[in-house]
């Protein structure tokens, strides 16, 4: 039985059902987002009330120009809450340091991820377009980190994308834990192989002659640019195009083990998805079923044919 621990989510208290709001009011979390605690461990924080701001409190607004913003009182725009709240970013970091990605609160001036309500010094809503400020703090504290809000994991590419770079996270700081040696480095990257493949080909191409070097160079130094250049790639949604390349490549250990109607009838399989009349599980789960006929030491290693708990069902929806 696996007893390893679920990897770590930090999330909005509001989204978790306490009553943190400026006006004690919650926030329901989406489907998407309730899903994701039944396979994550969900943390829950408060920025603006773990910074002394009371329920109820006169909300706070971002004011500025494009370029810089400061989390201020709604009453006066006198009160600025801009270093507590990007001091506060850096405890939360602190207080989970395993922390493996963050969903924040849609539109919040402190939380919000993206096309946060912007005001002018004298009060007027000139656009969305900030984000929010402790948002904003955890991204520069730890850049790697994935990050999105719960109105964007909405969209099932979006939502792919943030749990596999939470995923890859989470095995990455469990990997360096347990002691990084360029072996280690290596085989995380054999593992991530296709998964990266999918998400950047490019990136992918770059990472694998990085990883080569691990062996020649210091190996933190390989390490710092691989995981940067891991969270970068995974970063960018697979379209179907992306993912039909991954899937023609590991079909490509089956090639001596399948007659000849069955590799057709996983090529079809593949073009059917890439075409879009199929969700990505169906040629997974055909892939799967050869593989279990035909094991493959490496393919079973391989995380991108299961890159999370098929139950959060987003392969049915890509």
């Amino acid at each position: 039985m696996d007893n390893a621990p679920q990897p770590l989510l930090g999330i909005g208290a509001c989204l978790q059902g306490q009553p943190v709001r400026y006006n004690r009011d919650t926030k329901r979390a989406n489907d998407s987002v309730r899903r994701l605690g039944d396979h994550f461990e969900l943390r829950s924080f408060c920025p603006e009330v773990a910074i002394g701001l009371g329920v109820p409190r006169e909300p706070i607004r971002l004011v500025g120009d494009e370029t810089s913003v400061r989390a201020m009182d709604s009453a006066t725009q006198e009160i600025d809450h801009t270093v507590a709240l990007t001091d506060y970013a850096r405890t939360v970091l602190e207080l989970a340091p395993e922390m493996c990605g963050y969903i924040l609160v849609k539109g919040s001036p402190s939380c919000g991820w993206e096309r946060v309500k912007r005001y002018d010094e004298n009060g007027n809503a000139v656009a969305r377009d900030a984000r929010g400020v402790f948002a904003a703090a955890l991204n520069e504290a730890d850049p790697l980190m994935p990050l999105e809000d719960d109105g964007r994991l909405n969209d099932a590419p979006l939502r792919d994308s943030f749990v596999s770079r939470a995923m890859a996270y989470h095995a990455w700081k469990a990997m360096r834990q347990a002691g990084l040696s360029a072996r280690s480095l290596t085989e995380f990257h054999a593992r991530h192989k296709y998964l990266i493949m999918a998400h950047d080909y490019n990136g992918y191409r770059e990472l694998g002659r990085l990883a080569a070097t691990a062996g020649v160079r210091p190996i933190d130094e390989v390490a710092d640019e691989y995981i940067s250049g891991l969270m970068a790639a995974l970063s960018r949604p697979a379209s179907r195009r992306s993912h039909a390349n991954a899937l023609m490549h590991v079909m490509g250990y089956l090639k001596r083990s399948l007659s000849s109607r069955e590799r057709q009838q996983l090529r079809d399989n593949i073009e059917q998805y890439r075409e879009g009349t199929i969700p990505l599980i169906v040629p997974i789960t055909l892939l799967r079923h050869h593989f279990s006929n035909h094991p493959d030491p490496y393919i079973d290693s391989q995380v991108f044919l299961s890159p999370y708990p098929d139950t959060l069902r987003l392969r049915n929806q890509l």
